[in-house]
């Protein structure tokens, strides 16, 4: 295991987010160059990220070796929905939506794929990208929906549907399933569209943060969400494979992965939608911190345990 990868990669995130804090608090960033970088992460590079990620061979053997953290991860993802319903109740509305997305999707999908990867190598990676499809499309969907208001069910389903993340997801399926290679024009593209993605995302997670009081950062709903999405949910998951006697192997990729912080598209669409962005920055920020000692942490126990 390689925790010096880690460490490095975690570094890089809060180097970025605070270059997007600098960069605002400068007003090199204004608030309308904000509003423009939102709209350009949710339509152009999330969609080619996720378009991207789905590029994977599917052999039998890979099929037949991906079955089980494909099972974990759809159960997950149901549990993670039954979470969300019942745990936020009580918290104000644009607080509750905002913990119900990050409780559905954490950052496994910026963080995981190089993490399970430096752990675990090549087939830690293919593992985790496997893992990622049932949370993109729920994401994508389900996640969606608690930001997306409107006075019919029906404009909210149109709305999701008609998502550019939702349509990157069925691309990416498509192309996925059926084995059709992009042409080579086209897959560079979007291959280098993605690649921005990462740094783009963690510098407006930092123009964000630096309109937010940094004082308040840690409170009982941060403590609250923290030990839920960094504690709970990863319990559940090792729990569960125990019982199941999962592959040892699939069963450590999937407690990492559920192992991560709140997703950075928490902070994306609650700014896209003015939803208490100021709070999904900063559960975003608090979980990601608390997470260079959480993830370690929990490599050390699956390595104990398997």
């Amino acid at each position: 295991m390689q925790l010096e990868g880690l460490f490095n990669l975690q570094i890089m995130l809060f180097l970025e987010i605070g270059l997007g804090w600098f960069l605002r608090k400068k007003e090199l960033i204004t608030a309308e160059g904000k509003r423009v970088i939102t709209d350009l992460v949710i339509d152009v590079f999330l969609p080619c990220n996720i378009i991207q990620a789905f590029q994977i061979e599917l052999t039998r053997d890979v099929l037949m070796s991906s079955l089980q953290i494909l099972l974990v991860s759809i159960v997950l993802q149901l549990f993670c929905t039954v979470i969300s319903a019942t745990c936020y109740r009580r918290f104000p509305e644009g607080e509750k939506k905002v913990l119900k997305y990050a409780t559905l999707c954490s950052n496994a999908g910026l963080l995981g794929n190089p993490v399970a990867e430096g752990l675990y190598g090549s087939l830690g990676l293919m593992y985790a990208s496997i893992y990622l499809i049932p949370q993109r499309i729920i994401m994508w969907s389900v996640g969606l929906s608690y930001f997306t208001e409107s006075s019919s069910k029906k404009e909210v389903v149109r709305k999701v549907v008609t998502h550019p993340c939702i349509i990157a997801v069925a691309i990416g399926m498509v192309l996925m399933v059926s084995g059709i290679p992009l042409p080579g024009f086209l897959s560079r593209t979007i291959s280098s569209i993605a690649s921005c993605n990462t740094a783009v995302t963690m510098i407006l997670i930092g123009t964000i943060m630096a309109g937010a009081d940094l004082r308040t950062l840690l409170t009982k709903t941060d403590v609250f969400y923290a030990g839920i999405r960094l504690v709970f949910i990863p319990c559940v998951v090792l729990a569960g494979c125990l019982l199941a006697h999962t592959d040892p192997l699939v069963a450590s990729v999937a407690v990492i992965l559920a192992a991560m912080p709140a997703g950075s598209t928490t902070v994306i669409l609650a700014s896209k939608y003015h939803q208490a962005e100021e709070f999904a920055s900063k559960i975003v920020i608090f979980t990601t911190l608390l997470s260079v000692v959480a993830i370690p942490v929990w490599s050390l126990i699956l390595m104990r345990l398997f």
